[in-house]
């Protein structure tokens, strides 16, 4: 069977690990940055429909070290392009370079190009055509200190991108890290989900996806595999038609939030109903200290991601909202647990609460904490 590697943002390895796992890959083996495995066709389709921490599900074509342009355009003329495509085909590569001799991306990628279109054209007289949007065969090339790794692109456009957040926020916390924090904590929706800082909703709509069983990749429209020559439509339909089968309705708990910003509540209402969770949702406009627990609601997780402080004079400013964090959840939460996720320990420890357990994540390039409290 081919082996296959799931990238995914740093601190995320683990989680994305058990996911692999409950899709039924083997040969699970955690790397920087993402995940090797071993499936078949059927585990591809499904990494690529329900990986909720995944970025890209690549198959690895060559690792091989190269010096020059040359080096690497032999190393892609090695390839046996047609088994993979067809002139007919459409292709694309993404390329990513590091510390190495070749130090320009977008002239490693027109040398795969030119690789691939040069042993097209030498048999038939055609050569494939580009297509950046969706791509037939997409492929990622990734060179960093000289080695060089080509891949088919199973997915091509990022995983974490849903389709339900068109519009960007300041400095939002992507989808695929917001559910993989969720993971984190063991949420499935057995108990309530509260963000009251929720901003365009993200943890909110990643809740009420996990609660619910909804996979990620449900109802998007395009994975670059749809284009490779062995894909199998029927298998896909099959895996799409049995994963709405097993959704739940409604989550078994309540999922909310709220902002003290009008335009952030608008936007998480909008976000919520353009992922299909609007009438699971439940987003109110307040500031943080008129927080309180859902009605008749038991116990549950809070989890907010607050602003980290990194502009000059910011830090100092934002003592009072982290302190107000463990002022509301031991005046008003009995019993609720918070995570707060930031890059800030010095305001983290500010909320002075018992400390369940800290790890260590990146959103972005940004080294970040999931801090995890307690009662008093």
């Amino acid at each position: 069977m081919p082996t296959f590697f799931a990238t995914c943002a740093r601190g995320l390895e683990p989680i994305l690990a058990k996911e692999l796992a409950g899709i039924g890959a083997t040969d699970i083996t955690p790397d920087r940055g993402g995940v090797n495995f071993t499936g078949d066709a059927t585990t591809l389709y499904k990494a690529n429909l329900w990986l909720r921490t995944a970025v890209r599900v690549l198959q690895p074509l060559f690792n091989l070290y190269v010096e020059t342009p040359e080096d690497l355009y032999e190393a892609c003329r090695t390839v046996k392009w047609f088994d993979l495509m067809t002139p007919e085909h459409t292709l694309a590569i993404d390329c990513n370079v590091r510390d190495s001799y070749i130090t320009h991306s977008q002239y490693a990628a027109r040398k795969v190009k030119d690789a691939i279109c040069d042993q097209f054209r030498d048999r038939t007289g055609l050569r494939p055509s580009v297509d950046v949007e969706t791509p037939m065969i997409g492929l990622n090339l990734h060179i960093h200190k000289n080695r060089a790794i080509l891949s088919l692109d199973s997915s091509w456009n990022s995983l974490h991108k849903r389709g339900y957040r068109p519009i960007q926020t300041r400095a939002p916390i992507n989808e695929a890290l917001a559910c993989g924090l969720l993971l984190h904590l063991g949420y499935d929706g057995s108990v309530p989900l509260v963000d009251f800082m929720c901003g365009s909703g993200t943890f909110l709509v990643e809740g009420a996806w996990l609660a619910t069983r909804r996979p990620p990749g449900l109802t998007r429209k395009w994975f670059s595999f749809y284009g490779w020559r062995d894909f199998n439509a029927k298998t896909w339909s099959n895996l799409r038609d049995e994963a709405r089968e097993q959704m739940l309705t409604r989550p078994a708990c309540t999922v909310s939030g709220s902002d003290v910003l009008t335009d952030a509540v608008a936007l998480a209402l909008r976000n919520a109903a353009a992922a299909g969770v609007g009438n699971m949702v439940t987003v109110k406009q307040h500031p943080l200290k008129d927080a309180r627990p859902p009605e008749g609601s038991p116990p549950g997780w809070i989890i907010v991601n607050p602003p980290y402080g990194e502009r000059l004079g910011e830090e100092g400013e934002l003592v009072p909202l982290y302190r107000s964090l463990g002022d509301r959840l031991g005046a008003h939460w009995p019993g609720w647990k918070m995570a707060v996720f930031t890059s800030n320990d010095y305001l983290a420890k500010k909320i002075q609460l018992p400390v369940l357990r800290r790890t260590h994540f990146f959103n972005g390039a940004i080294p970040c904490h999931l801090w995890e409290f307690g009662q008093l």
